[in-house]
C-alpha cells in the first residue's frame, strides 16, 4: 500500500543555533534524495525548512519544480511535487521543523491543508494553502475549501483550534463534525485528521490531513496524551488503522515503553524511526503486520509552551 505522505524530515537547530540541520528522516524508497539531504545545512530564511522558521509559522509549496525548493532535481525524479514544513516552537523557541513530501500516482487521493485564524482579520478560520492531490476529480473539493470558512468549534480544523487538541474522524460518513461530507465521500476520503500547530505569535495554525484507503495519509494514526495523575506514562487517546478501523482508547504505558512517541513528548522535538513502538495489545501488533508498516514519525503538539500530545503516522 503507498501512502499519499511519501517522505518525512525533521530539522533541528545547530549546537550554535544558526542553522537547521537533518536530526531524522523517513526516506523509504529514495536512497539517492536522503543522501543528498544528510549533507544539507539551511540558514534561517533558506529553503523551505529555513523559510519556515524564519516566518514563524507552516508553509506549503504545491510545485516544488522552479521554486526555492533546494533539493528540485532530486525531488523531480522522485516525482514529488509537494511540501509542507511545519515548525515546533516553545514560547519564541524553535524545537524544529518538519517537513511532509508528496506526489507520485496520478491517481493519488487525499489532501493536505493549511488553516489560520488571524484575529486581527476575522474571527473565523479559512483555508491558507491545500494540496488535494493528482486525481483529477478532486476540483470540487479544493473548490468547496478554497470558498470556505470555519467558525471556531466547526469542522474538524475549527475544533482543533477550538480545543488546542487534534482532531481524528475515522470515518467521515457517520461524523457530523466534517462539513464538507459529500464533497469528500465522493472523492473516496474517508477519514479526517487535524493538527494544532505550535507557531510563534499570536494567529492560529492546524494542519488538515484527509485520508482515501487507496492512498492513505498514513498507514496508523494514533494520538497520546497524558492521564491526570501519571507523569511518567502515556495513553493512546484516539487514532485509526487501515486494517483495524477506528482505535479505541488504550491503557497507560511508560514513556521508555513508547520509543520515538516518548522521547517526542519528553524532548518537544519531532522524532522519525524505523524501530516501532512496542506497547499495545497483541490486535495491535497484528494490524501493524497486516498494514506493513516499518517506520513512525512521532509530532509533539505543544500548547501553552508544553507538549499536550503526540501524534504518531505510521508508514
Amino acid at each position: 500500500m503507498n501512502t499519499f505522505i511519501r517522505l518525512a524530515e525533521v530539522w533541528t537547530p545547530t549546537e550554535d543555533g544558526v542553522s537547521l540541520e537533518l536530526s531524522s528522516g523517513l526516506f523509504p524508497g529514495a536512497a539517492a534524495f536522503e543522501a543528498i539531504t544528510r549533507q544539507m545545512i539551511f540558514a534561517r530564511g533558506e529553503g523551505l525548512p529555513g523559510r519556515a522558521w524564519e516566518v514563524g509559522h507552516p508553509l506549503m509549496m504545491r510545485e516544488l519544480s522552479g521554486s526555492y525548493f533546494k533539493r528540485a532535481a532530486a525531488a523531480r525524479a522522485l516525482d514529488l511535487t509537494c511540501a509542507v514544513a511545519c515548525p515546533v516552537f516553545r514560547g519564541e523557541a524553535l524545537q524544529c521543523v518538519v517537513v511532509l513530501l508528496m506526489g507520485g500516482a496520478a491517481s493519488s487521493v487525499g489532501t493536505v491543508e493549511l488553516w489560520r485564524n488571524d484575529g486581527r482579520i476575522s474571527s473565523d478560520m479559512a483555508l491558507v494553502d491545500g494540496y488535494f492531490g493528482a486525481s483529477g476529480h478532486a476540483a470540487e473539493l479544493e473548490a468547496l475549501t478554497r470558498e470556505g470558512w470555519l467558525p471556531r468549534g466547526a469542522g474538524a480544523p475549527g475544533l482543533a483550534w477550538q480545543k488546542g487538541e487534534t482532531v481524528c474522524i475515522a470515518d467521515i460518513a457517520r461524523s457530523r463534525r466534517f462539513l464538507r461530507k459529500e464533497a469528500a465521500l465522493a472523492l473516496g476520503i474517508d477519514r479526517a485528521l487535524a493538527v494544532p500547530c505550535s507557531v510563534r505569535g499570536t494567529s492560529s495554525w492546524v494542519l488538515a490531513l484527509l485520508s482515501a484507503p487507496s492512498t492513505p495519509i498514513a498507514l496508523r494514526v494514533e494520538v497520546w496524551a497524558q492521564p491526570p495523575g501519571q507523569p511518567d506514562g502515556l495513553v493512546r487517546s484516539s487514532g485509526f488503522c487501515e486494517s483495524a478501523g477506528e482505535l479505541p482508547a488504550g491503557t497507560v504505558h511508560k514513556l521508555e515503553a513508547l520509543g520515538a512517541i516518548g522521547t517526542a513528548w519528553c524532548t518537544g522535538v519531532a522524532q522519525a524511526s524505523t524501530v516501532l513502538p512496542t506497547p499495545g495489545t497483541p490486535a495491535d501488533a497484528t494490524a501493524l503486520q497486516a498494514i506493513g508498516a516499518r517506520s513512525v514519525l512521532a509530532l509533539p503538539v505543544l500548547m501553552d509552551d508544553a507538549v499536550n500530545e503526540v501524534v504518531a503516522l505510521y508508514f
